[in-house]
C-alpha cells in the first residue's frame, strides 16, 4: 500500500477531491515544470533546435514503458479524439461490416466510427449494459465475423466496470477484426500490458489519470499499421527534420515508427515537460501498486453505500480505481450539489455519481464524503468500521 501522497499535491485540507476521472490536479513538481518552461518560451533564444526532441522523446520513451512496448510504436496526440480518428483512417471496413462499441461509450470514441460506418455503408452494433455488470460476455457474444473493428474502453468511463481485454483481443483475433482500445480512463491506475492485450490501437488523454496536462496524449501503434497514412503533413515528422539547415529539401519518407503519426507542433514546449514529470512519479509509485491502494479506497466507500442502500457494481466487475454509485429517486443530482457545497468533488455520469479517488485522498476527505453520504439518505445510517486505516 502507498502511504497517502498529498504533500506532492498543492490540494487545500478543506478540499476532498474525488474526480481523477473529471480530470487531474497537477504535481507540484509538474506545476513548477511547466513554469521553467513558461520562462524558457519567454525568452526564446534559450531554446535551441535539440529542444524540439529531447523532451519529445523521453516523454515517448516513459508513456512506452508504462505500458510495456519500445518507445517508437508511440505516436505523440492532442485528443483521444485524433487518435481515434487516427485509427479510423488506417483500418480497413467494407461495406456491411460492423464496427463493435458499447452502450454510453464516450462519444470521442464514437463519432469517427460513425463517419466511416456511414462513409463504408457499414453498421454500427451497439452492446447494451448488462444487468450484472459483466460487459465481457455480452461484447464477445457481439464481436462474429461480421466484424471489422471493436472500438472499446478498458473500463466504462461512467461507473469504471471493467472489459476483459485479454478475452476480447483473442476474440477479434478468431475474427479478423481490429481492436482499438481507449485507455482513457484506466492508464495510470491499472495495470496495462501491449504483449497481453496486443491492439492494434491504443489512445489515451494524458489529464486524468496519467497526472498530466489537458491538450496533450499518446497513441500505440501496432507494427503492421506504422506504415499508414497520417492525420495531417508536418515538417516535425518527416525524416531529416532534426537538421534544420536542410528543411527546404522536402523529404518523402517519414520519422521512424509511429512518429510519423505524431500530431504538428510535437515538441510542445509547455506540455511536454509537465507529463514527463508525471509519467516519471506514475512509474515510481508503480501502477500496481497504485491500484491496489486505490482499490482499499474505493472498496471502503462501496462498502458503507451498501449499507446505506445504493446500487454498487460487484467489486469482481469494477475497476480498482473508479466506481458508480446510484439509488432510485434521483441521487445524483442531490448528492451531487451538496457534496460540492462541502468542498466535496465528484461527476455525476448517467444515472451514477462517478467516485474516482487518487494517492491524494486522505482519511479526512473519505470520512467528508461518507458523513455527506449519511445525511443526503434519510433514516439510514452505516455502521461498521473506519473505511481504511490511517496512514502513519
Amino acid at each position: 500500500m502507498i502511504p497517502c501522497q498529498r504533500p506532492l499535491f498543492d490540494i487545500p485540507e478543506d478540499v476532498a477531491y474525488f474526480n481523477c476521472a473529471y480530470t487531474a490536479p497537477l504535481l507540484r513538481a509538474a506545476q513548477a515544470a511547466g513554469q521553467t518552461a513558461m520562462k524558457a518560451k519567454a525568452a526564446p533564444w534559450t531554446i535551441t533546435p535539440p529542444d524540439f526532441f529531447v523532451t519529445t522523446e523521453s516523454v515517448r520513451k516513459l508513456f512506452a514503458q508504462l505500458i510495456g512496448c519500445p518507445a517508437d510504436r508511440i505516436a505523440l496526440i492532442p485528443a483521444v479524439s485524433y487518435g481515434i480518428a487516427l485509427a479510423a483512417q488506417n483500418l480497413p471496413l467494407a461495406r456491411g461490416q460492423a464496427i463493435v462499441v458499447l452502450a454510453e461509450q464516450f462519444p470521442s470514441n464514437i463519432y469517427s466510427w460513425q463517419r466511416l460506418a456511414d462513409r463504408k455503408q457499414a453498421r454500427i452494433t451497439t452492446v447494451s449494459r448488462p444487468v450484472d455488470c459483466d460487459w465481457t460476455p455480452a461484447v464477445l457474444q457481439a464481436i462474429d465475423d461480421q466484424t471489422a473493428i471493436a472500438a472499446l474502453p478498458n473500463c466504462h468511463w461512467t461507473d469504471g466496470t471493467l472489459l476483459d481485454l485479454v478475452r476480447i483481443a483473442e476474440k477479434c483475433r478468431a475474427v479478423g477484426a481490429a481492436l482499438v482500445v481507449d485507455g482513457t480512463q484506466s492508464l495510470g491506475a491499472m495495470p496495462f500490458s501491449i504483449a497481453a492485450v496486443q491492439p492494434d490501437f491504443l489512445v489515451t488523454t494524458a489529464h486524468k489519470w496519467l497526472l498530466g496536462p489537458y491538450s496533450f496524449g499518446f497513441c500505440y501503434v501496432a507494427p503492421r499499421w506504422q506504415s499508414g497514412i497520417p492525420l495531417e503533413e508536418n515538417w516535425l515528422n518527416r525524416a531529416g527534420s532534426e537538421d534544420f539547415a536542410r528543411l527546404v529539401d522536402y523529404r518523402h519518407d517519414y520519422q521512424p515508427g509511429a512518429r510519423r503519426f505524431d500530431v504538428g507542433e510535437v515538441s510542445n514546449f509547455i506540455l511536454a515537460p509537465v507529463a514527463q514529470i508525471a509519467l516519471r512519479q506514475l512509474l515510481d509509485w508503480q501502477v500496481a501498486k497504485t491500484a491496489e491502494t486505490l482499490r482499499a479506497k474505493t472498496g471502503a466507500i462501496a462498502d458503507r453505500a451498501v449499507q446505506l442502500g445504493l446500487d454498487v457494481a460487484p467489486a469482481a466487475t469494477r475497476g480498482p480505481h473508479m466506481l458508480g454509485l446510484s439509488m432510485p429517486g434521483g441521487l445524483a443530482a442531490e448528492l451531487s450539489a451538496r457534496l460540492a457545497r462541502e468542498k466535496v468533488y465528484v461527476s455525476v455520469r448517467g444515472d451514477s455519481i462517478r467516485i474516482s479517488p487518487h494517492l491524494y485522498n486522505n482519511d479526512a476527505d473519505l470520512e467528508r464524503f461518507l458523513t455527506v453520504l449519511e445525511k443526503v439518505i434519510p433514516g439510514k445510517q452505516a455502521t461498521g468500521p473506519s473505511p481504511i486505516r490511517p496512514v502513519k
